[in-house]
């Protein structure tokens, strides 16, 4: 029970990796808040928490919307009268080469991946520095450190995110509050699917391990940082990508 009686937000947490990290915090103690766009998805997955027997619950939140991020951790205060874990799990893409990338898809893809990370993180540092303790933990991508072809929006805000997980380690270190980044490499979610297979098959060629990742895989990171094990740990970023970038 690595994270008992520890309250948890995962942002983009009805699917995918988000899914997954919201279930193994739940199997390892936590109280977990499911917050994501999709409604169906969050209460498909609010009802799978009840059925296991776990404390959480879904709340539908637009990341991108600062009133809402607000009330979405006014909403957890009032429920759960603290917040220890901020997963920035969220994000979307939008692909394209820069010569046809249209704006739409750029604004996009920088209000979700972006400031949604900053939005969500603004709104629940206050409640992590009163209580002396907090972990924020944000979806970077081994695209954020190399790049991608056809994924400038992408590449871009996930470069973003490392550099304000190195800012705010600086900041918020001596407060008690550690921040960090997994950086995944190819994961076999939702979001891959729009992979050409034969993309794919490449990437898993490249992969020393000799597989693409599972979302089990980056939910293990997210939970050993947001763990008291990794208390010393501020300011990384940790590839979960089975070598892809070595």
């Amino acid at each position: 029970m690595r994270l008992k009686d520890k309250v948890a937000i995962i942002t983009g947490g009805a699917r995918g990796i988000g899914k997954e990290a919201g279930l193994l915090f739940l199997r390892e103690g936590a109280r977990v808040v499911v917050a994501d766009f999709d409604g169906s998805a969050g209460e498909a997955l609010e009802k799978e928490i009840r059925e296991l027997g776990g404390e959480g619950y879904f709340y539908q939140v637009d990341v991108t919307d600062r009133n809402q991020t607000q009330a979405m951790v006014d909403n957890v205060m009032e429920r759960f009268g603290r917040v220890d874990i901020l997963i920035n799990n969220a994000g979307i893409t939008r692909d394209g080469i820069l010569t046809k990338l249209n704006q739409e898809e750029w604004n996009q893809v920088i209000a979700v991946n972006l400031t949604g990370v900053f939005n969500c993180t603004q709104a629940v540092v206050q409640v992590m520095v009163s209580q002396g303790y907090g972990r924020v933990i944000n979806a970077s991508s081994v695209v954020g450190l190399y790049g991608n072809y056809g994924q400038t929006n992408y590449a871009a805000t996930k470069a973003g995110v490392i550099g304000m997980t190195k800012s705010w380690a600086k900041e918020l270190g001596r407060k008690g509050i550690t921040v960090n980044a997994v950086a995944p490499g190819f994961i076999v979610t939702d979001m891959t699917t729009k992979v050409p297979e034969k993309i794919l098959k490449i990437m898993q060629e490249k992969t020393p391990v000799g597989r693409l990742g599972q979302p089990q895989d980056v939910a293990q990171a997210y939970l050993f940082l947001a763990s008291d094990e990794a208390s010393y740990i501020n300011g990384a970023i940790l590839n979960v990508d089975g070598g892809l970038v070595l």
